[in-house]
């Protein structure tokens, strides 16, 4: 039999407590720590997929008026998105091979998108459908940050019942990106169609529909808080349940009030799950029954090295999902998180995916175990590397620091 998050001795709530480190010495020891745990649950785990998202697949087509530019066949959507952050923090072959979700070719499928994505080794199930077209968007940015978007082409939703033969049901974790409605009717079939040989709650993480974020739709979404494990609105998505235009949404004062409507609410069915919100320049803000934390974001305000914000959101939130299932260290996942959103916004689409042989490398544990004849680059540098830089760094150091002494640690 399966059991709700945080009913089972062996679930995500028995692990570990996270304790905030407070010197470059307690951070490396941190991020040792997390690794060994993650290599275990990796090696040892009865389950074979860690991590399994219900987002869709996306073609995107991407005009910018200002420039000129038109960009066609870019992979989106945040179904890709979130496999990618996940992948991201997976080396391949093995680890990679953990990471679940389906992809609905039509008969326009482009044949080099198809290699990209087979060249990520990840366990992708393609399910052809040539009776219709792949799902495509439309994307217009402008000024500021103004954005449209709308489909070309029908989309075709996911559903629990997909991920049944594909042997993905069982998974660790799942990404969840809905409204409230349909994420209570997604958890409801999703725990009804797994199997008795799982006995480990699934974790949960919801990311709302932006859509749908809308005051009329609180009182469901806080239904849907008591479903899931973790939440994780972006900084306007949240104000919105509570009729914040975006200026108002994403300042630290109303992120910080808003997140904590929703604690006080209590998140999973213990109510004791945190609020991640994501803050697009500000990093990410959490608040848990451990404490509260602002991470500040990988790249500084404004950048030259973020070309397109599109899908950092999505792509936080499944290296967030993985790394937490495997390890229970939120703060560490959490900084997983944004070094992944980091590569995913330095260029329009993907970032690119490269190898260098071992004997070229700089000595660095990966992040996972992984094939020894070769290490992975992205946007031609290791992640590992990334991630230690980031974590070094003053201001993620200071804001560490000033946590710690607050009245409770992370």
């Amino acid at each position: 039999m399966y059991y709700m998050h945080g009913t089972s001795p062996r679930g995500i709530n028995a692990m570990p407590q996270n304790v905030i480190p407070t010197s470059r010495a307690a951070i490396a020891e941190t991020l040792a720590s997390a690794f060994e745990r993650c290599q275990q649950r990796y090696a040892n785990g009865p389950v074979s997929v860690h991590f399994v998202t219900l987002g869709m697949f996306i073609i995107d087509k991407i005009e910018i008026p200002d420039q000129d530019v038109i960009y066609d066949n870019i992979i989106g959507g945040a179904g890709a998105f979130s496999i990618l952050g996940a992948r991201i923090v997976s080396e391949a072959p093995a680890a990679s091979k953990t990471l679940g979700w389906i992809v609905d070719a039509g008969s326009d499928f482009p044949a080099e998108i198809m290699r990209e994505l087979q060249r990520w080794e990840t366990n992708m199930i393609i399910r052809e459908t040539p009776e219709r077209q792949t799902t495509r968007g439309y994307n217009v940015y402008g000024p500021g940050d103004y954005r449209a978007f709308e489909y070309l082409t029908p989309k075709k939703r996911l559903t629990p019942a997909d991920l049944v033969e594909p042997s993905l049901v069982d998974a660790l974790s799942f990404h969840l990106i809905c409204s409230p409605t349909r994420c209570i009717q997604i958890v409801n079939e999703l725990l009804s169609l797994r199997t008795d040989s799982v006995t480990e709650a699934p974790l949960l993480v919801w990311e709302p529909v932006p859509d749908l974020c809308k005051p009329s739709e609180l009182p469901t979404c806080l239904d849907a808080l008591k479903l899931v494990s973790i939440v994780s609105p972006n900084a306007a998505e949240l104000g919105a349940f509570y009729g914040q235009d975006t200026t108002v949404a994403e300042s630290r004062e109303s992120v910080e009030a808003n997140a904590e409507k929703w604690f006080d609410h209590g998140i999973g069915p213990q109510n004791d799950g945190p609020v991640i919100v994501r803050a697009g320049q500000n990093g990410c803000y959490i608040r848990s029954t451990s404490g509260q934390l602002w991470l500040p974001a990988y790249h500084a305000f404004p950048s030259p090295h973020v070309v397109d914000p599109t899908g950092g959101g999505n792509c936080f939130i499944g290296a967030l999902t993985v790394q937490y299932a495997r390890c229970g260290d939120l703060v560490y996942s959490a900084m997983c998180a944004i070094v992944a959103a980091s590569l995913a916004i330095e260029q329009v689409g993907m970032p690119s995916l490269s190898y260098r042989t071992s004997d070229e490398s700089h000595g660095t544990p990966p992040l996972l175990p992984l094939d020894k004849e070769r290490v992975e680059l992205w946007n031609g540098e290791e992640v590992v590397d990334r991630l230690r830089q980031y974590a070094f760094r003053d201001d993620v150091q200071a804001n560490l620091e000033a946590a710690s002494k607050s009245r409770d640690t992370i």
